[in-house]
């Protein structure tokens, strides 16, 4: 049976999910009856192990799995849009093009380089995709989607291939685009750091259902320094199977080098 699907249009609602099953194969389901709220501009963050069903929920929600066998009821809102790990930039387009593809509005140019000086690209417009930077190619991925104003922004590992400073950069964009556009939006990601520092709540799932679900109560700004941090971040490892490296002593490291 598939699942419905539904539009919400509840001002304090962004995703209502009940009962979510999804499978590929007569072997078990990738989703096993998951239950799933998020208020309009809440900001989480979904982990788990690899085949707990992260993706196939986010994508589940940007309605991209209608072949797929399953039950339950997602309701989403009208406006949706979708980052992914690549930019999917088309290599045809020029960049501007890129950010109001699809757009038929009448001032669409206008908005769309509006969208890209909110990402740091004003002066790029008439650059082809493969003269950006991958940070780059991922702001202007992140302006293709907010230029169209989502009630609901799912971001499937968006700075996984990215490196270590330019993550760092795309999460204070990532955060002020957030604070401005006020969207809802859930974040696939594996890294339990970046989880922390940029959501209100973090969801661990586990065997296609919600294991933990937690909120990130740590004011002002998020570093591994604080203490909640810390805590928040050895709970979350537990919970994923992992040992926190940070709580590990020299003689740990020692044992784990040589086994």
């Amino acid at each position: 049976m598939a699942s419905h699907a539904g539009r919400l249009s509840s001002p304090t609602t962004a995703v209502r999910v009940r009962g979510l099953r999804r499978s590929f194969s007569e072997a078990g389901g990738v989703l096993n009856g998951l239950d799933l709220d998020i208020a309009a501009g809440e900001f989480v963050a979904l982990i788990g192990r690899s085949g707990s069903g992260k993706s196939t929920l986010l994508r589940s929600l940007a309605g991209l799995d209608r072949d797929v066998a399953g039950s339950g009821t997602v309701e989403v809102p009208e406006q949706v849009s979708v980052v992914f790990q690549d930019s999917r930039l088309l290599p045809w387009r020029r960049v501007l093009d890129n950010v109001t593809f699809g757009l038929r509005e009448k001032h669409a140019g206008a908005r769309g380089r509006q969208a890209l000086e909110e990402v740091g690209l004003a002066g790029r417009e008439r650059a082809w995709p493969h003269e950006l930077s991958g940070g780059e190619q991922q702001r202007a991925a992140l302006a293709r989607s907010l230029v169209r104003e989502p009630q609901l922004l799912l971001a499937d590992e968006p700075f996984g291939a990215l490196d270590a400073l330019t993550r760092i950069r795309m999460h204070v964009l990532l955060k002020r685009l957030c604070a401005t556009h006020r969207p809802a939006v859930l974040l696939v990601t594996h890294d339990v750091d970046e989880a922390i520092v940029l959501a209100d709540r973090v969801i661990v799932l586990d065997d296609g259902v919600v294991a933990s679900d937690l909120r990130v109560e740590i004011g002002g700004r998020r570093t591994q320094a604080d203490p909640q941090f810390a805590a928040l971040r050895t709970r979350l490892l537990a919970e994923l199977g992992v040992e926190d490296d940070q709580q590990l002593t020299g003689a740990d490291y020692e044992r784990r080098a040589a086994s």
